[in-house]
């Protein structure tokens, strides 16, 4: 958690807002990944790519 919370504090003192819904895609997209591969939901995952 201390990787988020210093990321959060960057984009609060750099005034970076342009980065964090690269970051939101990015971590959707991984989740998607994680759960595509090891679950009962990865055919209906694979139909979205």
């Amino acid at each position: 958690m201390d990787f988020l919370k210093d990321l959060w504090q960057f984009l609060r003192a750099r005034k970076k807002w342009w980065l964090a819904p690269l970051i939101i895609v990015l971590l959707l997209i991984g989740v998607l990944l994680v759960l595509g591969g090891s679950s009962a939901i990865a055919p209906f995952i694979y139909t979205l790519f």
